[in-house]
């Protein structure tokens, strides 16, 4: 990613956004809220290719195994690379480009109705090798963590602090924080383990059996971009003569805030994605590689 010079416009997290055409200026006083600009878009995937790549990848039997979710995840972080409109938010009524690709998801402690969920936030190096393995590492040493270490994980202990506020601090509290949010003066110690100050937040469904097509995005934070990933299952592929294979699919649901670019820039990035799970060793390649889009 680009680093520019430092503007006094600019936030701890993001570079203000200028140039743009004055229908995108007036959308964030025009049209509401993050939540009333959601665009909701499902994309069935082929994981042919996938299951091969990744059945390679663990043919050496690593001690942490390579799974559709990391791939799912680097394949996310690198369209956001190539795609930059996708990492940008609005905030106190501008356009930002967020400073980092940052992908938020939660772990689960224990598969268990009782079991708490870590909040967990990978930052992708642009410089650095590929997206695959930089996800694989991240989650590996995370979950490792988060299962045998009974404290808090980054956010969690100073949510465990203050949920025992009473209801009249949650209010004076929220009220100022939303207030440091509008200007750009929110405490980057709690942002920075917060899900919600992210690039994209994605929810495995699929890892406990269940499917939905769609999350709602906040309005709290400054994400832009919400993944549902849901659970693998055979679909009809069918050809011209009428036939039809039966093929692993996942799909994804797929919800942006449609203020931060238009149409055809989403139907692009999606082809983008598309390309990773037909082409998945793509993948293994240095972050900043580019390829080709079209």
């Amino acid at each position: 990613m680009e680093k520019r010079k430092k503007s006094w416009a600019d936030r701890w997290d993001g570079y203000r956004i200028r140039g743009l055409d004055p229908v995108h200026v007036m959308m964030p006083y025009m049209f509401g809220s993050r939540i009333e600009n959601e665009a909701v878009l499902g994309e069935v995937l082929d994981l042919t290719e996938v299951d091969k790549y990744l059945a390679a990848k663990n043919a050496g039997n690593p001690e942490f195994k390579y799974t559709w979710f990391h791939f799912i995840a680097a394949a996310i972080a690198k369209t956001i690379l190539l795609r930059p409109k996708m990492n940008y938010f609005i905030a106190g009524g501008h356009y930002f480009e967020r400073k980092q690709i940052e992908i938020a998801f939660n772990v689960k402690r224990q598969f268990s109705d009782e079991g708490e969920e870590a909040m967990a936030k990978f930052v992708l190096d642009p410089e650095g090798g590929s997206p695959l393995e930089q996800v694989h590492d991240y989650v590996h040493k995370f979950v490792t963590k988060v299962r045998s270490d009974a404290s808090g994980v980054g956010v969690d202990d100073a949510l465990k602090f203050i949920s025992h506020f009473p209801r009249f601090a949650w209010r004076i509290m929220m009220w100022t924080l939303r207030k440091l949010e509008y200007y750009g003066l929110y405490p980057k110690s709690l942002a920075k383990d917060d899900p919600t100050y992210s690039s994209a937040y994605l929810t495995n469904l699929g890892s406990i059996k269940m499917n939905a097509d769609y999350h709602h995005l906040f309005n709290c934070g400054t994400i832009s971009f919400f993944v549902t990933i849901g659970e693998k299952k055979l679909r009809p592929f069918f050809k011209e003569d009428g036939s039809y294979e039966l093929r692993n699919t996942i799909k994804l649901g797929l919800t942006v805030d449609e203020r931060i670019a238009d149409g055809y820039y989403f139907a692009k990035t999606l082809r983008i994605l598309r390309k990773f799970f037909a082409q998945p060793e793509l993948l293994d390649r240095p972050a900043a590689e580019l390829i080709e889009t079209d």
